[in-house]
Formats: structure tokens, C-alpha cells, sequence
């Protein structure tokens, strides 16, 4: 008898196991923790969202519920790309780091930003059938992209040099790429929106 309690027991701490490592591994990690740890914050966000998915039965009513639930969220993920919370910013948003670099691309002017703008017009240049004005057309392009290049490049090494002062302890892995792809963008158009005016350093 005491060996079927303990086979059953042993069975039970196994199956517990098992349900708790594919919980920690269906839960994205945040760019920002340590490899394989959540930080304290997404702790207890983790720990809050396994108490609410908890199940009714109905696979019906947890469907709809789960439903609900990605609305609430997307909802607030919008309001806090408009307003800058960092507690409902997607993933690739949060920490300390990432609104560093939002806030370093966003108070400074970048030739990038003005790509889509300036594209449409030498677009509109190189239709006319006139070769003079064509020849402008091209030289304008080639303009465009030598300067995106060279203000690329002096904003990659200025960032990465800032991040590594100022935030030499903590991970940096993506947050230039993240500041090159945010210039790519015209500023009244980037998400989160800009919390900083231009020549405001961070």
C-alpha cells in the first residue's frame, strides 16, 4: 500500500514539473532580462496573468475570455504608444534602454526621416519627359542616399557611445539597430510617440 501512495506521489510532483516548465517556457522572455530570468516587474505580471487565464471548464467561455483579454491589452498597448506608459509598451518597447534611445533619435534632426517625403518628389521629378530635369532627379537620389548613409553612420557610433556610459551594466544587445530603424520613420508618425522636443538632449 505504501508503495502505491509513493508511486502515485512520485507521479503527481512529476506531472507538476512538467506543467510548470512549459508554463516558464510559453512566456516570452523580455529583450532586456538576463538569459532565462524575467525581471521582477514581469515576475509578477507572469504570476497575475496565469491567476486570471485560470480555466472554467468551458472551453467555450475561456475562448471569449481569452478573446476580452487580448482587446483589453491591445487596447492599452495603443494608449501607451500615444502617451508612453511604460508598463503596456510592446516587449520590443520596454526599459529603461530602449526609451533612451527613443528619446536620443527624437531630439535630434535625421536626413532619414525625410526619405519618404523627399522619395515622392524626385519620384515626381524623374516622370517629366524633359533629360535636364531627369539628370537632377538622379543626382537628387544619389544625394539622398550618400547623406542617409553618413548620418547613419555618425548617429550609430555617437548612440552606441552614450549607451555604453550610461548604461554599461545592462544589456544594449538591438537598441542601435532600434534607433536607426526609429529615424527611418518621420516623427509625428513614430511609435511610441516622441516625449522629447528637438535639441532637448535626454
Amino acid at each position: 500500500m505504501g508503495f502505491v501512495f509513493g508511486s502515485r506521489s512520485s507521479k503527481e510532483e512529476k506531472a507538476a514539473a512538467a506543467d510548470k516548465v512549459s508554463a516558464d517556457l510559453s512566456q516570452p522572455r523580455d529583450p532586456q532580462a538576463p538569459k532565462g530570468r524575467p525581471t521582477p516587474k514581469r515576475a509578477v505580471a507572469q504570476s497575475q496573468r496565469k491567476a486570471v487565464v485560470a480555466s472554467t471548464g468551458n472551453r467555450k467561455e475561456d475562448a471569449k475570455r481569452a478573446r476580452e483579454r487580448r482587446r483589453e491589452e491591445m487596447a492599452k498597448q495603443r494608449v501607451a504608444l500615444a502617451n508612453g506608459d511604460e508598463r503596456y509598451l510592446p516587449a520590443r518597447d520596454k526599459g529603461p534602454v530602449r526609451k533612451f534611445v527613443r528619446d536620443y533619435v527624437d531630439s535630434r534632426f535625421s536626413v532619414a526621416e525625410m526619405f519618404l517625403p523627399l522619395a515622392v518628389i524626385i519620384l515626381a521629378l524623374s516622370v517629366v519627359r524633359v533629360p535636364s530635369i531627369q539628370n537632377i532627379a538622379l543626382m537628387l537620389w544619389l544625394g539622398v542616399i550618400v547623406l542617409i548613409i553618413l548620418d547613419s553612420i555618425g548617429l550609430f557610433i555617437r548612440l552606441r557611445k552614450a549607451l555604453n556610459e550610461r548604461f554599461a551594466n545592462e544589456p544594449r544587445r538591438g537598441a542601435v539597430a532600434y534607433g536607426l530603424m526609429r529615424t527611418l520613420q518621420m516623427r509625428r508618425l513614430r511609435l511610441p510617440k516622441p516625449q522629447v522636443k528637438r535639441g532637448e538632449r535626454p
